[in-house]
């Protein structure tokens, strides 16, 4: 079998219906009971699967959720899904405000490439989550709870797939949740609003930045911005990008053209 091209696999398994004109012989009925037609047929399509000819399927189980995206860090080994039936963590906390339920938010992590499924910040009435960051071997994810005033960051070991508590702090602590989310590194709890970055945690820090900038990756006492420029019109139309480096007191460290990006193994490319 194994020096059998797949055009020769493919003859082999035609000519055992054309020698049995259909239906008028037993050569068939034998070869499937045999189980002859069936090695022929896995040999086929395992052939075919290799080289890429027909496209191997999977189906995952994501109690839902028909969406997900890389684990932002997770070196491509870790995607999650989120349901969206209040919105954002900010249109959440605005219906919890205004006197309405607030079911909860489905989120699910999957493993690649088994595709396992993990849930572990269960769907509960009066909390809600945000998108979930890879750090030090673990994923880490909000779980704002509403009722009891509370924001915890909880962490789901990659390895041995245990939840626990990170940190709890109250909910008090921040504005309101717009655009709060977690970075690295180090871990950290943020929200930008306006020209305004507040870090919440593991610092308390408040910075006050340019027109046109926003906050996209920190690396220790660094915190890098993206600020981007337009002018003229048309033909004479010009877009332009820079990074601008500040340090935790807000003071401006550098400024490059281009932007950074941080590659899905952690290391950062610098596009100018």
């Amino acid at each position: 079998m194994d020096t059998l091209t797949e055009k020769q696999i493919l003859a082999v398994i035609v000519w055992h219906f054309r020698r049995d004109h259909f239906s008028e012989g037993s050569w068939i009925a034998d070869s499937g009971a045999d189980g002859h037609m069936a090695v022929l047929v896995d040999a086929l399509l395992g052939r075919c699967e290799r080289q890429g000819l027909i496209m191997k399927t999977k189906t995952i189980e994501t109690d839902g959720i028909t969406y997900i995206e890389p684990v932002p860090g997770a070196t491509s080994e870790w995607y999650y899904g989120m349901d969206y039936e209040h919105g954002d963590l900010y249109e959440a906390e605005e219906l919890f405000k205004d006197g309405h339920v607030v079911k909860g938010r489905k989120l699910c992590l999957v493993h690649f490439p088994d595709g396992e499924v993990f849930f572990p910040v269960p769907k509960t009435e009066g909390h809600y989550s945000e998108k979930p960051i890879f750090f030090d071997g673990g994923i880490y994810m909000l779980d704002v709870d509403f009722p009891n005033g509370v924001i915890r960051i909880v962490r789901f070991d990659s390895r041995d797939h245990q939840v626990s508590i990170h940190t709890e702090l109250p909910l008090s602590s921040v504005k309101d949740c717009y655009n709060l989310q977690l970075r690295i590194s180090p871990l950290t709890l943020l929200r930008q609003s306006g020209n305004e970055l507040d870090i919440v945690w593991p610092e308390k820090v408040s910075l006050s930045m340019e027109d046109h900038d926003s906050f996209f990756l920190r690396d220790g006492e660094k915190l890098f911005f993206n600020r981007w420029f337009e002018e003229g019109e048309d033909v004479d139309y010009k877009y332009w990008e820079e990074t601008i480096v500040r340090d935790l007191n807000g003071n401006v460290i550098e400024i490059f053209p281009g932007d950074v990006m941080q590659m899905p193994n952690g290391e950062m490319w610098y596009l100018k």
